[in-house]
């Protein structure tokens, strides 16, 4: 079946129950998606096609015998490469790891994936571990868009968002200290779910601390609820850890928004955003609205952190090259090792007034949200720019987190977000809608997405199915 590619993992699911459809068939299509189309985009820097074979003719065994592992058997899925996986190397896109050790652990999303009988096809691209918000680095090269393969995919989960988009498996785990998976969600026209910190549990602690989350990246709202009720139960790895949710995100998925309380800021009261992405915006605030939900128009009640977060950010990555010896920081991306360097300056007193500035950024976002159940902004103010860039070419910028104004303060304050696609520009790129929630609103904010999804389907890319 040509279409395979566009097969949402709840219906493929459905299809194995009802015999449609194998694991094994929907396994190779995924693997011919990723020979026919990888090379164009770079989504992959790993694809194990025995592996992947192997573990779909488990769960073909499986349906054929009406006893399924778990609530994904036999789901063509694809990993990031800074996420721990049994068997294969987590390079994290740098020449520094070594890929001759053993590997032999899986991290808690990895681990509860494979539980749950996803067919691994293989890991996915990133920038050196994970630190810009492109993907490209010196190992495995850049990552493009699948709308536009000039054009970059975002990142640091842009590997996962160039997979999904094109059909290389409908599901991906991706990673978001800052933006890294709404940045590409939106960039490539897929959904993207950063949890409430600690939904989904992390091992190894990431060096950016409580900054990082995982999260799951798909092409349907439906799907991201299935992997956010597989990714977060309970992990004994990981000390801050919330309590599984004791009911399943799907649960609430098709309620509707009527009488849901949102407040819709296009620019934050500070950032300039592009005309084409605030009049896609604009238009799906207005389906919200038409869907019954109360919009106001109002700016949160804070300044642009960015300050703060450079200097959590950097410091982090200050920690990252330390395990690593100092003759081979030569071999490191300039610009993470410019910050990496700048971290190792940083003083206490310096983070923490940045956790002072987060501190209150969060006192100020909880009072928002005792009036307004949810805050919709674009996910980013500008379309995809040129590949291997860091910021846009004449842009003025210097760093990354300069153009991902709407992503990043919701990492400092530890609030679910959720990246889902709303339309294209001009020129055919992706625009995506971000909808923020108070913390543990995780629920919540897939039903606002879903709710949207649900009267404003998004295609995939040109090119997708043969």
């Amino acid at each position: 079946m040509d279409d395979l590619a566009t097969f949402s993992a709840t219906d493929l699911l459905a299809a194995y129950q009802s015999r449609e459809l194998s694991p094994v068939e929907v396994t190779r299509a995924a693997l011919d998606q990723i020979a026919r189309l990888d090379a164009g985009v770079n989504a992959f820097c790993l694809v194990d096609e025995e592996c992947a074979l192997q573990q779909a003719r488990g769960s073909e065994q499986r349906w054929q015998a009406g006893s399924p592992r778990g609530e994904l058997d036999g789901v063509p899925t694809s990993i990031k490469d800074l996420l721990l996986t049994r068997g294969w190397p987590t390079l994290r896109g740098s020449r520094l790891v070594s890929p001759d050790q053993e590997w032999t652990e899986d991290a808690p999303s990895v681990a509860r994936l494979r539980e749950a009988g996803a067919v691994f096809v293989g890991k996915t691209t990133t920038p050196e571990f994970g630190w810009k918000g492109v993907t490209d680095n010196t190992l495995t090269g850049n990552t493009g868009n699948p709308w536009d393969v000039t054009k970059t995919s975002g990142g640091s989960s842009g590997g996962s968002a160039a997979a999904v988009a094109y059909g290389m498996g409908p599901l991906s785990v991706g990673t978001d200290g800052g933006g890294s998976v709404r940045i590409p969600a939106a960039f490539c026209g897929i959904v993207g779910v950063k949890p409430t910190y600690g939904a989904i549990p992390v091992y190894p602690t990431s060096p950016f601390g409580t900054l990082s989350h995982v999260g799951p990246m798909t092409r349907t709202v439906e799907d991201a609820a299935l992997m956010m009720d597989v990714l977060t139960k309970f992990d004994s790895r990981d000390w801050s850890a919330l309590a599984p949710p004791l009911s399943s995100h799907l649960g609430g998925l098709r309620d509707g928004i009527r009488g849901l309380r949102i407040a819709y800021s296009r620019d934050l009261g500070y950032v300039a955003v592009d005309p084409e992405i605030a009049a896609s915006v604009d238009a799906a605030v207005r389906v919200l609205a038409e869907l019954g939900a109360i919009v106001e128009e109002v700016d949160p009640d804070f300044s642009d952190p960015i300050e703060a977060y450079h200097t959590l950010w950097f410091a982090g990555a200050g920690k990252v090259i330390e395990s690593y010896p100092r003759a081979r920081w030569n071999e490191l991306d300039p610009g993470l090792l410019e910050i990496a360097l700048a971290g190792r300056e940083m003083t206490a007193m310096e983070l923490l007034d940045a956790n002072q500035v987060r501190a209150d950024l969060g006192r100020r976002m909880g009072a928002f949200h005792v009036k307004y159940d949810v805050l919709v902004t674009p996910t980013i103010p500008i379309a995809a720019f040129d590949i291997g860039e860091e910021v846009p070419t004449g842009s003025g910028l210097t760093r990354w987190a300069e153009w991902t104004p709407f992503t990043h303060p919701f990492n400092l304050t530890q609030q679910p977000a959720i990246s889902v696609p709303c339309g294209l520009t001009k020129g055919g790129l992706p625009v995506g809608m971000q909808v923020v929630g108070p913390r543990y609103s995780d629920a919540l904010l897939l039903s606002a997405a879903f709710a949207f999804e649900s009267v404003a389907p998004f295609p995939s890319p040109p090119g997708t199915v043969p």
